[in-house]
């Protein structure tokens, strides 16, 4: 692919700034930037692998505002990132050889009942609340199979990753959005290093989205942890909704297609 002229790359790095932002807080970056990607003329594969580049400075950037304030040690959850980023590889690979119509068509529908459980339940804020499954048996269990996700389709990471740790490791939403960002950092990492074995990476392209997507994360880090549970919460029912929309609105939804719309 020939080099993006300096106007496209300028639509990208704003993009990419816009969907660190968002994602830092609520997850769903990748609804602006794999859009952005292939309206600039990149092919899909590419900007899955590219994708995968850029959002590891999103995610990367939250992870470490976070902890600067403590709400997250990376140090203690380092054994969570690595079996998400394991998980992801193994999705990866799957991806490369498996349609993933099937996850298309349920996601939408699992991305609604996220909204719905967020925002319905009124007692979700900063505070945590009961555990439901040990730590030890949330990191092999339900990290992995996220970042298995991650690694074959994507879109929603964040979101999922939330709901387990609200609901299932009790963490009040400021303390799961922090320690979320890590764990998305490593599926993103897993995933990325197979597409950079499969060479689909378009690094130029890449490295000047990552700048827009550090620069957002940090923006939209700090504005996460002034505001808490305030902003996180209603910003990922509306996330989730939008994405959930945006996937509907795809001609090549299986849902569309076997209805005939």
């Amino acid at each position: 692919m020939t080099d993006l002229a300096f106007h496209l790359l300028l639509f990208l790095f704003v993009a990419a700034f816009i969907a660190g932002f968002i994602d830092s807080i609520a997850g769903g970056g990748g609804m602006i930037t794999i859009p952005a990607m292939l309206i600039a003329g990149i092919p899909p594969l590419e900007t899955l692998g590219t994708n995968k580049l850029q959002s590891l400075f999103g995610s990367g950037s939250a992870s470490i505002a976070y902890a600067r304030h403590g709400h997250v040690n990376l140090k203690d959850q380092l054994p969570m990132a690595l079996m998400s980023a394991a998980g992801s590889v193994f999705g990866a690979l799957i991806a490369t050889v498996v349609p993933a119509d099937a996850l298309k068509g349920v996601l939408p529908f699992l991305l609604i009942a996220i909204a719905v459980y967020f925002g319905c339940k009124p007692n979700i804020g900063d505070v945590e609340k009961h555990r439901r499954m040990s730590a030890f048996l949330f990191t092999l269990t339900f990290v992995p199979l996220i970042g298995l996700y991650d690694g074959i389709f994507g879109p929603g990471t964040g979101s999922f990753f939330m709901l387990g740790f609200v609901s299932l490791a009790g963490y009040g939403i400021l303390k799961a959005t922090a320690h979320t960002k890590f764990l998305n950092f490593g599926s993103n990492l897993g995933a990325f290093l197979v597409f950079v074995l499969y060479g689909v990476v378009l690094w130029k392209v890449g490295l000047m989205m990552g700048a827009g997507q550090f620069l957002g994360a940090q923006f939209g880090s700090r504005y996460a942890m002034a505001k808490g549970a305030k902003i996180i919460k209603p910003l990922l029912v509306v996330v989730s909704i939008a994405l959930a929309i945006r996937l509907l609105a795809d001609p090549a939804h299986p849902l569309r297609i076997w209805l005939g719309l």
